[in-house]
């Protein structure tokens, strides 16, 4: 039966907006997670039977970056942070973890970097925040950037470092630290993941791509008994261009997925989480490097970074979200989390530039996770670097302004976090058929299908910039509000079946689902 009820929220007047700190909202629980195949699309589902979208932003604050100049290069995450991401809505960080940290001798765990990374996990906890830790690297690591004199061709130039692995884990075999447009085709970056593909042997002949897996099962083994922890992001865009490598890293996926369950099956209280695995770095720009079937528990997911129409500007094409649900299918129609995607922040402020709202909006029509790039960049990460070898201020991502002649964070981006707090379905009770957000006038819709009785919708409603909604339910009854950082949690028991939710801003007219079809 139909019913209409009126939702009030008594905190929304004292919400703060601009650069104030959101006060504090309901503490929910975060059930462990697991992934489900489904032919229509695998899903995230957590310990209480429902499905879980997860929606959220990289954090680089652990992050072991090569440091180009005198900035640090990132900046911390004070606890205020974890309110902020809380009052946009999101319920997932994916959390930077540098393997050059974890492991800084063969063999040898940093346990002081392992407690600071644990303490951040459990504040984003505390906030009704999820943690997928990311093993992450780009272009290998900080010990490949170009010594000092270094000298190159036009139109190459001396490399960067960049971020991953130690040192002693670069076998480059002394090919040249030049590159020409791409970080990643820079030749010692090239050798050192030939090698480690190929599992070439270090320190005391032991394979460096063993060693890689040996480490991931110490960080599951710390880490496997927090529920909090959605899962294990193996690597970060691999470079595998060739055939045989895209092997190789599905070989590095075999051996890795069995590593981290022994990890976690040794923790207190450990229990199997998601592995989230990632195609070749190429896959985002030319459609390349989805990795052969490799064996697996089911408990994992793709995990593609969508970035065309972002980086450079443009449309996004929606074939790529398309082609993520087609390559996932492939590996026995597991979920899908989109790892990365962003744009320059700018574009949020132009109201005829929908970049933001249309990758979002297929998000929703597709189901995906996804967490956005980036919450914070500070002046000294190495992406800044080639700006100011230009000879140019940088400008850096993320949702905070900062001057780059000081590093000083200066302001809050309000244009890109208005676009980012929106109405969504965290967890539904059941299956997931359906989702749309319309920023325009307020209105969010979600359909599913077979609940269990007693099972809990959870929706996230912005209430800082719609008020308090409407909410019209079917398949669900005991509807009730809870007050959330910026906004107000709608919760719903199930009936039984079948459900949907409408919720929209008192006044709103009818749903006009998607924000733009551009196909």
């Amino acid at each position: 039966m139909l019913r209409l009820v009126a939702l009030t929220l008594s905190l929304v007047a004292a919400v703060a907006v601009a650069q104030d700190v959101p006060k504090r909202g309901l503490r929910l629980a975060l059930p462990a997670l697991h992934a489900e195949a489904d032919p229509a699309g695998g899903r995230i589902v957590d310990a209480r039977g429902r499905e879980v979208i997860l929606r959220g932003v990289n954090v680089n604050a652990h992050a072991d970056y090569w440091q180009y100049g005198t900035f640090p290069t990132v900046f911390p995450f004070p606890p205020e942070d974890a309110d902020r991401i809380a009052a946009i809505g999101w319920n997932v960080v994916r959390l930077l973890v540098s393997w050059s940290r974890v492991e800084p001798a063969p063999g040898e765990y940093d346990e002081a970097y392992l407690r600071a990374v644990e303490k951040t996990i459990k504040l984003l906890a505390k906030h009704g925040v999820y943690t997928i830790v990311d093993l992450h690297q780009d272009a290998w690591g900080p010990s490949l950037a170009a010594p000092p004199g270094t000298t190159c061709t036009p139109p190459s130039a001396p490399a960067f470092g960049w971020d991953g692995a130690p040192a002693w884990a670069t076998l480059d075999g002394g090919a040249s630290r030049c590159f020409n447009l791409l970080r990643e085709l820079s030749p010692a970056v090239m050798a050192s993941w030939a090698a480690f593909l190929a599992d070439a042997p270090g320190p005391g002949g032991v394979g460096i791509r063993s060693r890689y897996v040996a480490m991931l099962h110490h960080v599951a083994w710390r880490f496997g008994g927090l529920k909090s922890v959605a899962g294990w992001d193996l690597t970060n865009e691999p470079n595998a261009f060739t055939d045989v490598q895209i092997a190789q890293l599905a070989d590095l996926y075999a051996a890795a997925v069995p590593a981290i369950r022994a990890g976690e099956a040794a923790a207190r209280k450990g229990f199997p989480h998601i592995v989230f695995f990632e195609p070749s770095a190429a896959w985002s720009d030319l459609a390349l490097g989805n990795p052969p079937p490799f064996a697996h528990d089911g408990n994992v997911a793709f995990a593609p970074h969508i970035y065309r129409g972002g980086i450079g500007g443009g449309t996004i094409p929606y074939g790529d979200f398309a082609r993520a649900r087609a390559d996932a299918a492939t590996h026995g129609n597991v979920p899908v989390l989109v790892g990365e995607w962003g744009g320059d922040p700018r574009r949020a402020a132009d109201p005829a530039d929908v970049y933001f709202r249309q990758h979002q909006a297929w998000q929703d029509e597709f189901r995906f996770s996804a967490t956005l790039w980036t919450w914070r960049e500070s002046c000294g990460d190495p992406h800044k670097a080639g700006d100011v070898r230009a000879g140019h201020v940088p400008y850096v991502w993320g949702e905070f302004e900062v001057d780059c002649t000081t590093n000083t964070v200066t302001g809050v981006r309000q244009p890109l976090l208005d676009q980012l707090t929106r109405g969504w379905v965290r967890a539904a009770p059941g299956r997931l058929t359906a989702m749309a957000w319309d920023a325009q006038t307020g209105v969010l819709v979600a359909s599913g299908t077979g609940a269990r009785r007693k099972r809990q919708l959870v929706l996230y409603w912005p209430a800082r910039l719609h008020g308090a909604p409407n909410v019209r339910v079917t398949g669900l009854r005991q509807v009730k509000t809870r007050p959330a950082w910026g906004g107000t949690f709608v919760l719903a028991a199930a009936t039984g079946g079948d459900w949907s939710v409408r919720a929209a801003a008192a006044g709103t007219g009818s749903p006009s689902g998607a924000f733009v079809d551009g196909r």
